[in-house]
């Protein structure tokens, strides 16, 4: 059942001209999926109204990429900045009343249960906008979150914007809000552009609302590497050894040996049976489902396939669109695609 209360806004209009490619920053892919995929299916869980995604730069490409995903799209026709991005989905928004769940489409690592934890908290409050925070290390590069002694929340101070002492602060803003729609879009409406980027921060809605007399509220995400925003290849591959972690985590769990884990990849929609072994340097990918109790041999690269109860699949091996019996052995180096 949809939650008619919720719909969320994703932010993929951008370059991300740190990531040097001509390429929309939001369709780098890592762990078999663009990482705008990453965040929808994080969201999808939820089960809200609508999720709509704000696009720009390379709109077509990246609506195209989501073919597949229950959405609708609003454009950014210039990249002004993220309170600018939001608003341009106010066409398809204004009627509704409710929360809206703003997040970046960069953010491939983030849980369904930590945006359900902040919509519950959100909730809770009785806020009328709720900021997802995290504390970090190394802060650089992120907004800054000023409090008073109480602890409550004054304003979001971006990097290039903060003095020296709020570049010392190491609770930052992670890029997630709730927002009541009722305030949202005549807040937005209130922000402008005085600052060294010359955009409009969506940030600012903090101050605004305060100084209306509006409750705000913030949400501590402990593990600060789930709202990592990618910006950088390295960063890139940071975040795929991450779900690389998770998905292996997941299904030694559930019954299944993998060798080396570090070096194995199983994407998410392949279904593996318990009491399998998985060797090192091992790729299996698309939609394969592998039966109970098989051996699949190590550096072997399988794709498409659907492999029978107890099969025993050697080293060095390479399977596309292929079908395994029960209990049946593949010698080494088999290299098979196509139909069989």
């Amino acid at each position: 059942m949809k939650n008619t209360q919720i719909k969320a806004v994703v932010l993929a209009a951008g370059k991300g001209t740190r990531m040097k490619s001509v390429r929309a920053k939001v369709l780098h892919e890592l762990f078999f999926a663009p990482m705008l995929h990453h965040v929808i299916r994080a969201i999808a869980p939820l089960n809200l109204l609508e999720i709509v995604v704000v696009t720009g730069h390379q709109a077509e490409v990246v609506e195209k990429s989501l073919a597949d995903f229950e959405v609708s799209f609003a454009r950014q026709e210039r990249q002004r900045g993220t309170a600018d991005a939001v608003s341009a989905a106010e066409a398809g928004l204004a009627d509704f009343r409710g929360t809206i769940l703003i997040l970046c489409g960069d953010t491939p690592l983030v849980r369904t249960e930590t945006l359900r934890a902040m919509l519950e908290a959100h909730r809770a409050a009785e806020a009328v906008l709720t900021v997802m925070t995290t504390r970090m290390d190394d802060p650089a590069n992120y907004g800054r979150i000023v409090t008073d002694q109480q602890g409550d929340l004054l304003r979001i101070v971006e990097e290039k914007d903060a003095s020296v002492a709020e570049k010392g602060i190491n609770e930052v803003n992670a890029g997630i809000y709730c927002v009541d729609s009722a305030f949202l879009f005549g807040g937005l409406r209130g922000i402008g552009s005085n600052n060294r980027q010359g955009e409009f921060y969506l940030t600012d809605l903090v101050e605004i609302a305060r100084a209306e007399g509006l409750a705000v509220n913030r949400h501590v995400c402990e593990e600060s590497l789930e709202v990592l925003g990618i910006n950088s290849r390295v960063e890139l591959a940071e975040a795929h050894a991450i779900l690389q972690k998770r998905r292996n985590h997941q299904l030694m769990t559930a019954g299944v040996t993998i060798i080396g884990p570090d070096s194995v990849d199983i994407a998410l929609e392949v279904e593996i049976g318990a009491d399998c072994e998985v060797g090192r340097n091992v790729l299996i990918s698309g939609r394969t489902v592998i039966g109970r109790g098989c051996r699949i041999g190590p550096n072997t690269v399988i794709r498409d396939c659907r492999i029978g109860d107890g099969a025993v699949i050697g080293a060095l091996c390479c399977l596309e669109n292929r079908e395994v019996g029960m209990a049946a052995v593949l010698e080494d180096a088999t290299i098979i695609s196509g139909e069989g």
